[in-house]
This record gives structure tokens, sequence and C-alpha cells, in this order.
């Protein structure tokens, strides 16, 4: 066995004075579903709800000064709360202006008088930034989300807890990924104690850091990013984690939509009651691609945030219904005179509903522009609603998967 093996481990027994190893359980829905032994490492069930409180934990302990600054989208930021509190550290955190309201108010909640919290920068970058320009100014010690030896250390603590929960080691392990810290923690205590499962890397499609320096051989700054999956979307992977990453094959690094995210955390909510961020539901998301590849397998899927801002709920059910096929959207030049628009609604299908109707245009003459949502109980009936329109002479053109459009209007 490996220091890196003997560190993570002592990393986790040293855990238990300060908080209990989290569940690992198994799902007999996504079990059935998937025809698969699927578990669940529930790191959603963390006293902060997500794994970040071990890294932290681990650099923490470690630190010798009295004030400790930190970068974070969310779920870092309230393990190093939580830690402040509990070593009784202060702390300056750094979040993006755009970071869920839950996020901050519980980042708040866990650090009380020990924590102050400065909102910076729309993305994560911006706000890394500003956070390591402070430490540089004060003196503090800047605590890295994912970028850390002591924190890639304290993340490996999922795959140490994970061995000893299971009776037998998993066939395949199903990891989100983000700035690589958990990814490369777990993956570097696998390999030091020479067991090593199959693993599947989870990215969102508009935050696929990892992917990018696969491909470049080094880590590379995404020129767009999706901050939708707030708690994955970083636009460059560690330096340190792509060090322990550099051999994944591209082909085991999966990117999934951010729209069918929304569809998985639904699911989980309705189905199984189980509260995901979107970061936290990528790693049960990516079981749709993985198919036949997992029947009959062990899978160990890590959820890795539960800290879900149900005032996002809306926007969830919006990506979720567009990505299922069940709403779209269309722009509609509707001709100006009496009788128009009840034409149009004998054009619409028993299964049809509107769910939004507005005016773009009102002054033209003639004809006036109209966006209208629709929602319908089957994905099928949007082709029988296009031809009806074209028969009615309707012109129209669906917006719905036009990012440019749909970002205008809808």
């Amino acid at each position: 066995m490996t220091d890196f093996a003997q560190a993570a481990e002592a990393a986790t027994a040293a855990m238990r004075d300060v908080f209990p190893e989290t569940p690992l359980s198994h799902n007999d829905w996504l079990s059935d579903r998937f025809g698969a032994d699927i578990w669940l490492k529930r790191e959603d069930l963390s006293p902060v709800r997500s794994y970040k409180l071990r890294g932290a934990f681990n650099a923490m302990r470690k630190m010798d000064g009295s004030r400790v600054a930190c970068a974070s989208a969310g779920n870092h930021a309230q393990g190093v709360a939580w830690m402040c509190r509990h070593l009784g550290v202060d702390g300056v955190i750094f979040m993006p202006v755009t970071t869920p309201g839950q996020k901050i108010a519980k980042t708040r909640i866990f650090g009380g008088e020990r924590v102050e919290i400065r909102l910076t920068g729309d993305f994560f970058d911006a706000t890394l930034r500003a956070a390591q320009d402070f430490c540089a100014e004060t003196g503090a010690q800047f605590l890295s989300p994912f970028d850390d030896a002591d924190v890639i250390e304290g993340q490996a603590s999922v795959a140490v807890e994970m061995l000893t929960q299971m009776p037998v080691p998993p066939d395949l392990v199903v990891l989100p990924v983000g700035g690589g810290g958990l990814s490369a923690g777990m993956l570097g205590y696998f390999r030091a104690k020479g067991v090593v499962p199959e693993i599947r890397y989870v990215e969102p499609a508009g935050g696929a850091s990892l992917s990018a320096a696969l491909a470049a051989g080094r880590p590379v700054t995404l020129e767009t990013l999706d901050s939708f999956v707030d708690g994955a979307a970083v636009a460059r992977i560690g330096d340190r984690t792509f060090e322990i990453l550099r051999q994944v094959p591209p082909q085991h690094v999966l990117r999934v939509p951010e729209n069918r995210i929304c569809v998985t955390i639904q699911e989980m909510l309705n189905t199984e009651g189980i509260v995901l961020e979107p970061a936290g539901a990528l790693s049960i998301d990516a079981l749709r691609d993985l198919g036949p590849e997992i029947a009959g397998r062990r899978v160990v899927c890590v959820t890795s945030g539960g800290n879900f801002d149900f005032e996002r709920l809306p926007d969830v059910k919006e990506r979720a219904l567009r990505h299922s096929g069940l709403k779209k959207y269309y722009v509609l030049r509707m001709p100006q005179r009496p009788g128009a628009l009840r034409e149009f609604l004998d054009v619409l299908g028993p299964s049809d509903d509107i769910a939004r109707f507005e005016y773009l245009k009102k002054s033209a003459r003639n004809f006036g522009s109209v966006l209208i949502g629709i929602e319908s109980a089957d994905p099928g009936a949007f082709e029988g609603l296009e031809r009806r329109m074209d028969g009615m002479g309707f012109a129209w053109r669906d917006l719905t998967d036009d990012p440019v459009l749909g970002e205008l209007v809808i």
C-alpha cells in the first residue's frame, strides 16, 4: 500500500471524530430500470449535503494559519464554512454572483460569525482570481476547491468508505467531474490499493473541461461555459487533478446534456424522494448512455451533492419538458383580422395545451408575430400540429432548440 492510500485512510479515520460516513445504499428502482445492480454513494447526505466537506476538512486540519480564503460556486464554500466554525478559524469566502441563493444562505448558516461572504464574478474562474488576489494582498491561506494535494487526499475518502461498505468491490463506478478533485482522489486511491474498478467520468456538455484537456494533452480553458450545472461547471480542470487523470481513456468520459439532467432531477425527486442538485444528478443521468454496458453488473453512482434551490424548480421543469419533447416554442405569423386566433385554436390537437401566448410585434398592419408555447402529453403530437399549421397556411418557426433566439424570447 502506497503513502497516498495510507494518507487517505488516515484522513478518513480522522473524519469520524467530526462527521459520520455517508450511506452506500442499493437503489431498487434504478436497478430494475437499467437491469443492473445499482448502488448510490450518497454524498448528498453529508452534513453540508456534498462531498466537499471532506477536502476542506483534510486541508484545514493541516493548516497552521488563523485565516483562510476560498472561491466556490457553493459546495466547497459550505464545506469550508462548516470547518471554519468547527475549528474556530476565520474565513473569507468568494462566490460567483450567479450562485443560487440557497447555497449562499446555507454557507452563512454553516460559518456563522466566522465567515465573510463576498459575491464577485459571473463565472467561477473570475471568482477564483478574486480570492487568489485577496490572499496575495492579505496573507490569508488560499484553499483550492479541487487543485490541492490535501483536498484531493480528502476527497479520496469517498473511495475508502465505498470499499469498506460494499461486500465485494464494484464492477463500475460512475463519477461526476468538475475541477477533478473527487475523480482524481478516488482514482488515486483505487490505484494505490491495487483495486481499480472500471470508471466512467461524467461532465455537463456545456462544461466538459476534462474532455478538452484529454484532447489537448494538458489543461485548457473552455471558450464558453454553461453554468447551469453550477457544481461542475468549471472552465479549466486543475493542473494537479489532471496529472492523475491524464491517462483516462477519452471514451470513458461522458458528456451529458444539461436539459436531460433536469429530467433525472425530476425523476429522482418524484420517484425516489431524493433531492439532487444538477451536479449531484450527473452520475445517475449517465446511466442512460451506458445502457447494455452495465447490464447485470454492480455499479456505484456517486451522488455528489443535494444543495438544490427549489426556486430553480420551474426552470428544471421547463428544461425537462423541452428535452423530453413535451414542450415546443414557435413564432407564428398571425393574420391581423377577426377570427384568425380562433382558426389557430382549431389546429390544436386534443392533448395540446397553450402554455404561453405573446404578441412580439403588435403594430403590424396585416400580420403580427406571436410567440406561442405548446405543451403536449405526447411528443409525437407536434408532427401533426406542424402539419396542420402548414395546411391552414400559418407561417411558423420552431424556436425550441435555437440557442440564440431561445435566449432572447423564451
